[in-house]
């Protein structure tokens, strides 16, 4: 088995999934084995680990400083990276500037070559931002783009306007607003979508034949708002480490 922790500014999530290359449609089973938490620590990691007797590596990403005792006690038991621009991937990085590229970005780029090997694809991910980023079908991940996701796009309208109210999301099924909460849900909803669905258009202009997967916190909010033809996969960060760390894991780490 693997250990991954993927510890992000808001979110940090353990998980425990098979080890060795892992298909998608068995990842998608076993969503019971990740959790989340509002901090990390080594005790929270030892009663985590307890329940699974049969770990064998660990990985861990992080954009956040952790207790140094978490590494530490994780490299006394189990075959471990700590994930960075360093570290060997199963596709080619080209972006121009790896040390600055986000390690959520990276891995869920991973985790979409993987989903669709040989083939164009477009991970879109929406969380805290939305970001778009591409590998192409020669297993080259060439870059993206990133824009504000929903809670921050709520939450500047709030923040730079005097009047607007701060809202968040609530499902609609209309176009134009009729009073300013309304308009400011229409604004950010559908505006999110136009631009999901414009930046699909963008890139399909380019490699007609792409494939599209769509992840994230906000996932289920825009799943069946868009129409077009889209892989859903939740957690695609944590399976794209899980990928790492099995290319990683042919050899002693």
């Amino acid at each position: 088995m693997y250990f991954i922790l993927d510890l992000g500014n808001t979110n940090k999530k353990m998980a425990v999934l098979p080890a060795g290359k892992l298909r998608p449609e068995a990842f998608s089973g076993i969503d019971q084995t990740i959790e989340s938490f509002p901090e990390i620590s080594l005790q929270a990691v030892q009663e985590f680990t307890r329940r699974y007797p049969y770990i064998e590596a660990c990985i861990i990403s992080s954009v956040i400083p952790f207790p140094a005792s978490i590494s530490a006690w994780i490299r006394e038991r189990f075959r471990y990276i700590e994930f960075d621009h360093n570290t060997a991937l199963p596709v080619t990085n080209r972006y121009h500037s790896p040390g600055t590229l986000g390690k959520d970005r990276l891995a869920a780029a991973v985790a979409g070559a993987s989903v669709y090997p040989r083939q164009h694809v477009l991970v879109i991910n929406a969380g805290t931002a939305i970001t778009y980023d591409i590998v192409t079908s020669g297993g080259e991940y060439i870059g993206g783009a990133i824009s504000p996701g929903m809670q921050m796009r709520f939450r500047a309208l709030h923040t730079f306007t005097k009047q607007l109210p701060l809202l968040t999301y609530t499902e609609i099924d209309f176009l134009t607003g009729t009073d300013t909460d309304k308009s400011v849900l229409s604004g950010v909803i559908n505006g999110m979508t136009a631009e999901m669905e414009g930046m699909i258009a963008f890139y399909r202009k380019e490699y007609p034949e792409i494939r599209i997967i769509l992840s994230g916190g906000d996932l289920n909010y825009f799943v069946n708002r868009l129409k077009i033809s889209i892989f859903a996969l939740p957690n695609i960060v944590i399976y794209g480490l899980q990928q790492i760390l099995a290319f990683n894991d042919k050899n002693p780490l």
